[in-house]
């Protein structure tokens, strides 16, 4: 293929033009030279990035090129240079020959061109996005660097594209910049084959790391300099837009961005980006710009790009990708654009190129789609809410039990007392009498106990399963607030009388229709009690960590009280799960604060932030540890002479919190202590309970008589992890991951800290200070 074979129609013209970019001097990858017939024996020559600058020998000598400039660009080197004859480079080592490649800005002087990079977009679909852009925002070319895979055949997407565009009727400039040759057919030689080994003459060997070296060859950053001197300098405006990219509609009588550009102060303006979506593509068809009627609710990134007129915008100041160098675009003036992504990345499901959850449907977008391109789109499902009853708030808790019998009734009473109307436990595999304490509490109506469905070999995890049949139940179905929580978990309200009524009242006045509060997680410590004793937790247990403890990562993991009107479409163990993605205006999430939760959050969050953290209405105080007894039966597995000594230790080292005092949730005592008393005034419950405290002894005593047990629990309550435990806002994530054995003791014993003093070690688990 010559630099001059040209694919020409009745109206169309799409010239085909090599990017012949070859090894020079050994090991010097030039992307390409341009000549500059203004200038006589002018070049520029543009070598890629990793070259290394002192490659050029800084003083040229005789029979060399001048060299008028030498500098980094994007990544590559840019060499300016003159010449009276053939152009040969002064190199530390050696010399570059170099042969230019004419300048050939006249073909789209004075046009309005749209500058892209194609992957694998079709002739048609380039064809459509031409049209487009030419009709409604005055485009008349475009230079389209085709970066399709090797394999491609580049002269049938040539003509693919100039049918196309005769079957839509318009009359571009297209210039198809293109490798120089597929990959695969070295027999050109080393001198002309992108990337091949000098030392190794017709033979198929590259250099770089990527098996693709043309995609990354037209996709470095100084080939749009490159672009610029050879093609682009004299265009009236050039607008960065790749071939899955358009501009959104704008009002017929505003100005078209590449008008824009030309008015701009600096000859530069800012294009914002965001992607667009199908919400599914007919099996059988390829993507059409048409489909895509679907964004992100929740996107947090744009794309940067710009427009430029060349010369208003300064010849010299360089193309970056998204900017033109000392060429401030003009502030107040954006004009954004979308992009199609089932377009930029072929033959993938709309869920796989974003979460099907995020998905919304966008009336402007289904109007592009049907108005602009004649389209018939596959339209998103839309879905139904329950509608809440007002003043009603019927409150559900589902949990899932082994073992904890001790613990049910301050747990179940406590969440009584604060206006909780209904339980929903699993139990699976209990020793300690907490399936027949359960049984007991349903049959006095108190709770609903089921066994967990989970079973070893499931997919799901028992939790997972447990909640999954939770869905199906009539008391979830029926309750207007839920949560999942666990029984070391207390609701902590902390406004007014501390119950849910009044939680409720201050959500609605905060926000209307206000259905999600995020409880944040406070982890609370064993306060170096070691024995176990049959009292309350709340009251044993004030110490915790500092409101401000952003880790470990478990520190503000959160749980959420949530609305039960099917804007999500199952339960999760930290929140709903599954939203409706149609729906998701409808969520009023607060913080523990109060404050307004961002949409951010909405899909999957569950851990709070330093911005969406807050304890000011609710927490939830986590009892993770217990005593030091009680947490040897947490950790035992029933295999009494194994312990996984290491991960316990880690466990309670993340978990064990006793740094400051937190009374908040002593003012609801009274509360739990009058209805603790009235459950406890049951026969049956009372000798229920005493069974199950009897149990939970019983297993400590029989874990203590093992040594690797009694060695453990000396270790937990040793001079050492209890320092540690009022310590650990002095230490880094990494430590936490790593676990108590990496701090030193000088650290670990010392008799005080200083306020600001910080431990961390890196992965390898050296320390730093």
């Amino acid at each position: 293929m010559g630099s001059d074979t040209a694919t020409t129609g009745k109206s169309a013209q799409v010239l085909r033009r090599p990017l012949v970019a070859r090894l020079v001097g050994g090991d010097l990858a030039l992307l390409g030279a341009v000549a500059e017939p203004d200038d006589p024996g002018r070049l520029r020559a543009f070598f890629a990035s990793g070259t290394d600058r002192a490659a050029f020998a800084p003083l040229p000598g005789p029979g060399h090129a001048e060299a008028l400039e030498i500098r980094e660009v994007s990544g590559g080197i840019l060499y300016d240079a003159r010449a009276d004859g053939p152009v040969r480079l002064a190199l530390a080592e050696g010399t570059a020959d170099i042969a230019a490649q004419p300048q050939e800005r006249a073909a789209l002087a004075g046009r309005n061109v749209l500058l892209a990079f194609r992957l694998e977009e079709p002739p048609q679909a380039v064809a459509e996005w031409l049209a487009y852009h030419m009709r409604h925002h005055g485009a008349d070319a475009a230079l389209i660097v085709n970066r399709a895979p090797p394999e491609t055949d580049h002269a049938a997407f040539a003509n693919g594209l100039q049918a196309a565009l005769e079957a839509e009727g318009i009359a571009p400039v297209v210039v198809l910049v293109e490798p120089d040759m597929p990959l695969g057919k070295p027999d050109r030689g080393p001198e002309t084959h992108p990337f091949l080994a000098p030392d190794a003459p017709g033979k198929d060997r590259m250099t770089p790391p990527e098996p693709d070296p043309w995609r990354a060859q037209l996709g470095e950053g100084l080939v749009l300099e490159l672009l610029k001197w050879r093609w682009l300098g004299d265009a009236r405006a050039v607008l960065l837009l790749d071939c899955c990219d358009i501009l959104a509609p704008r009002a017929a009588d505003a100005p078209t961005a590449f008008d824009l550009c030309d008015q701009a102060r600096n000859g530069v303006i800012l294009m914002a980006g965001h992607r667009i979506y199908p919400w599914r593509v007919r099996a059988g068809q390829p993507a059409r710009f048409g489909d895509h009627i679907c964004r992100q609710f929740d996107a947090r990134r744009g794309i940067a790009r710009w427009g430029v007129a060349p010369r208003k915008a300064g010849i010299d100041n360089t193309w970056r990708t998204i900017r033109v160098s000392y060429a401030k675009p003009d502030p107040g003036v954006v004009v954004p654009f979308l992009r199609a992504m089932a377009l930029r990345v072929p033959g993938r499901a709309s869920s796989e190129l974003a979460p099907k959850t995020s998905l919304i449907e966008d009336p402007a977008l289904v109007t592009l789609a049907t108005r602009t391109f004649g389209w018939k789109p596959v339209r998103a499902p839309a879905s139904e809410r329950r509608i809440p009853v007002p003043g009603r708030n019927r409150t559900a808790i589902v949990t899932t039990m082994k073992n904890e019998g001790p613990f049910i009734l301050e747990w179940l009473a406590y969440h009584r007392a604060i206006g909780v109307e209904d339980f929903l436990i699993y139990t699976n595999d209990c020793t300690d009498g907490t399936d027949s304490f359960l049984d007991l509490l349903q049959a006095k109506g108190l709770v609903q106990h089921r066994a967990n469905p989970y079973r070893p070999g499931d997919t799901l995890k028992p939790q997972h399963a447990a909640l999954q049949a939770a869905e199906a139940e009539p008391l979830m179905q029926a309750a207007d607030w839920a949560i999942c929580m666990d029984v070391d978990e207390f609701i902590n309200i902390k406004l007014g009388d501390g119950r849910l009524p009044t939680l409720y009242a201050a959500m609605e006045q905060a926000l209307p229709g206000a259905n999600m509060i995020s409880l944040t997680w406070r982890l609370f410590g064993n306060a170096d009690v070691q024995g176990y004793d049959d009292l309350f937790l709340l009251d044993q247990f004030p110490l915790a960590a500092p409101e401000m403890m952003r880790k470990p990562h478990q520190a503000w993991g959160f749980k959420t009280l949530f609305r039960n009107i099917d804007i999500y479409k199952k339960l999760g163990v930290h929140r709903p799960k599954g939203l409706k993605p149609d729906l998701w205006d409808q969520v009023r999430w607060l913080t523990g604060s109060g404050k307004r939760m961002p949409r951010t959050m909405f899909r999957n969050g569950w851990r709070s932030t330093v911005e969406t953290f807050g304890y000011d209405w609710v927490q939830l105080n986590h009892y993770a540890v217990r005593s030091a007894e009680s947490f040897l039966v947490k950790r035992d597995r029933g295999r009494v002479n194994h312990v996984d000594r290491d991960q316990g230790l880690h466990y309670w080292f993340r978990m064990n919190h006793n740094v400051v005092h937190d009374p908040s949730i002593q003012s609801r005592l009274p509360l739990l202590r009058a209805e603790y008393d009235r459950l406890l005034a049951d026969p049956e419950i009372r000798a229920a309970h005493q069974g199950c405290v009897a149990a939970h002894r019983a297993k400590i005593a029989e874990l203590r008589a093992t040594p690797n047990y009694e060695a453990f629990y000396a270790e937990l309550t040793g001079p050492r992890m209890e320092t540690l435990s009022r310590r650990t806002p002095h230490f880094g994530s990494a430590v936490f991951n790593a676990g108590p054995q990496v701090i030193p003791d000088d650290v670990a014993l010392a008799a005080d800290l200083p306020a600001d003093f910080f431990f961390t070690v890196h992965h390898a688990g050296e320390a730093e200070h």
